[in-house]
C-alpha cells in the first residue's frame, strides 16, 4: 500500500531550488533538478543531520555535518550501497506534486 502526500502550496521548488516540509512527524526535502523532482527524508542516515541545506551538485546532495554525498535518485551514498537515505518517487497530477510513500506493510 502506498500513501500519496500532496506537496503543500508554496513548497513546490523552482528549478535548481529546494523546499522542506513536515508530514506525519517526519521532515521531507524536495529538490528540483532541471525540472525533475526528487524527495528524500531530511535526515542523514549517518548521524541525523539535515540534508536539505547541503550543497547540491546536480542530483547529488552533500551533508553539511560530515560531507557524505547521496544520489537523490537512488538515495545511496555515492560509490556505495551500504548507506542510504530514504527517497520517494514524486508524481505530478493536474499540476500538483505528490510524494509517494510506500508503507512498510506493502514493502517487499
Amino acid at each position: 500500500m502506498s500513501l500519496r502526500v500532496r506537496v503543500p502550496a508554496g513548497k513546490f521548488p523552482q528549478a535548481g531550488g529546494r523546499s522542506l516540509f513536515e508530514f506525519d512527524g517526519k521532515s521531507l526535502a524536495l529538490f528540483n533538478v532541471g525540472g525533475e523532482l526528487f524527495a528524500i527524508d531530511d535526515s542523514c542516515p549517518h548521524q541525523g543531520a539535515s540534508l536539505c541545506g547541503g550543497r547540491l551538485d546536480g542530483r547529488v546532495i552533500q551533508c553539511c555535518a560530515h560531507g557524505l554525498r547521496f544520489d537523490l535518485a537512488s538515495g545511496y551514498l555515492l560509490n556505495s550501497n551500504k548507506l542510504k537515505v530514504a527517497n520517494y518517487p514524486v508524481e505530478i497530477v493536474d499540476g500538483e506534486a505528490f510524494i509517494v510513500i510506500v508503507t512498510e506493510e506493502s514493502a517487499p
